[in-house]
């Protein structure tokens, strides 16, 4: 079916939609409350990677587009930060309500362009969505202190205030949980936001904003710019550098997570990064010798039951690779580890029976230090399996890298849970557990992984600062 309803269009035939879902897939992005095109009404297209169908095209904005989204949301916090914390609460919870009510509709509009299986994007539906509840609630346990005075004609207090306008730049695979986890956050502070989302998945944020609208957020204290590759490095740099912008958030890699913290260090902005990762299930297993042979003939059962197609499709569990470029990186990866002796137990090929984008759920062994597969994050179908001796050995592999977000291990000795935890460079780590993320934890890294923390009520501090007053004379 095909639809044009002013802005909104239903995305391909094979959606099959409700009617209701219309409402929802927007192409213009949200600026001061307003659906805006870009000053030179320029787009780009936005694609299924499972098919290449065309789900919708958005505003390619430039710098100056992105400037008026910093000016209305500059405006905004001149009576959004003053609004009691119970305001901001009851808007959030109507914005979390709003996402439950719709969460079906969203889930489609996530599969549509980042490809996962409807089943994963109804899972980070409700992840995203626990959020915003969580925050609601944090925005009224805001608090402040009185401290003790070292005279007896003084009161200090201490009192948190929102750092101001929040620029929040978020990533193609969590493209709904990545912007509720922080712009809840950041509204239940006090902070407006401009949210550039990946170009590659603009429209679930779009969702998001058409919601937020609904929910009663006041115009340009929500703002959503959307825009190409070939614009994405000069908005940044401007996100970085404006002086209207008090701080930024971050999720990526630590490549361009470097160049945006050296950018925000001009102007001396509070800055959140959530950075690569290091051994985990989705990348590397340290499999103890005594045990490997028997883990890595299960391991391979059970990736050959793994289905790969298009989301939409029942029983699918694993879909495309987002784009060209990720999927020229998971191939040359696995290449370059076939060239310098690994083992294919499973895949190690495209599948390109299923489409361009599609790569075949990979098992590999026998890695060596100068494989990339070693160092760099796949985001891909690919796990490669290490072998070690010893405990100490498993605990140097893993802390051998300069990321330290989160990693994963089972042990059934309570002793060896608690030492292992205590000596892994990790921000976070799993034990007998592999899903771990929770809108009641702090999330985030060390080392190269990142700075700062979200979620818990730890993540609203990211977008508050300390005012300390001194009333003398008492």
């Amino acid at each position: 079916m095909s639809y044009l309803v002013c802005r909104y269009r239903v995305v391909s035939n094979y959606l099959h939609m409700a009617s209701r879902s219309l409402h929802l897939l927007n192409e213009k992005a949200f600026i001061n409350g307003e659906w805006d095109t870009a000053s030179n009404q320029k787009t780009f297209e936005v694609k299924n990677p499972a098919n290449g169908q065309v789900v919708g095209t958005v505003p390619d904005m430039n710098v100056d587009d992105v400037q008026k989204a910093i000016d209305a949301a500059s405006e905004a916090l001149k009576t959004w930060q003053k609004t009691t914390a119970k305001e901001r609460s009851h808007i959030l919870r109507k914005w979390y309500d709003l996402l439950n009510a719709n969460s079906e509709s969203i889930a489609k509009i996530m599969t549509a362009e980042s490809g996962k299986p409807l089943i994963e994007s109804n899972g980070e539906v409700v992840y995203g969505n626990s959020f915003v509840e969580w925050f609601s609630e944090e925005a009224r346990r805001i608090r402040g202190e009185t401290v003790p005075s070292p005279v007896p004609n003084r009161k200090l207090i201490i009192e948190k205030q929102p750092i101001g306008v929040v620029a929040l730049i978020t990533p193609w695979n969590f493209p709904h949980a990545m912007i509720t986890r922080k712009a809840a956050a950041a509204l239940a502070a006090g902070c407006t936001c401009v949210i550039k989302p990946a170009e590659d998945t603009p429209l679930t944020a779009l969702t998001l904003a058409h919601l937020a609208q609904e929910a009663g957020v006041p115009k340009g204290v929500f703002n959503v710019v959307t825009c190409d590759r070939s614009n994405a490095a000069a908005v940044g740099k401007l996100l970085c550098e404006s002086p209207q912008i008090a701080g930024i958030s971050f999720t990526g890699s630590t490549q361009v997570g470097k160049l945006l913290y050296e950018q925000c260090a001009r102007h001396i902005k509070r800055v959140g990064l959530e950075l690569g990762s290091v051994h985990d299930i989705s990348r590397g297993f340290l499999i103890q010798e005594d045990v490997f042979d028997e883990f890595v003939n299960k391991f391979g059962i059970a990736i050959k039951s793994i289905k790969l197609g298009d989301g939409f499709q029942e029983g699918i569990t694993t879909g495309p690779l987002i784009n060209i470029a990720q999927f020229n990186k998971v191939n040359s990866i696995v290449e370059d580890a076939k060239n310098k002796g690994a083992k294919i137990v499973v895949g190690g090929a495209p599948a390109k029976q299923l489409g361009e984008l599609f790569y075949e759920p990979t098992l590999m062994t026998n890695i060596k230090e100068d494989m990339l597969i070693y160092k760099e994050e796949v985001f891909g179908p690919v796990a490669a399996i290490i072998k070690f001796k010893t405990e100490e050995e498993a605990v140097a592999i893993a802390n051998n890298t300069e990321r330290g977000l989160a990693g994963y291990f089972y042990s059934e000795d309570v002793s060896q849970i608690f030492r292992v935890s205590r000596e892994l460079e990790l921000g976070m780590v799993g034990i007998n557990e592999g899903m771990i993320s929770c809108a009641e934890a702090p999330f985030g890294g060390v080392k190269e992984s990142g700075i700062g923390r979200e979620g818990s009520h730890h993540g609203i501090e990211e977008y508050t600062y300390y005012k300390y007053l001194c009333v003398g004379n008492l």
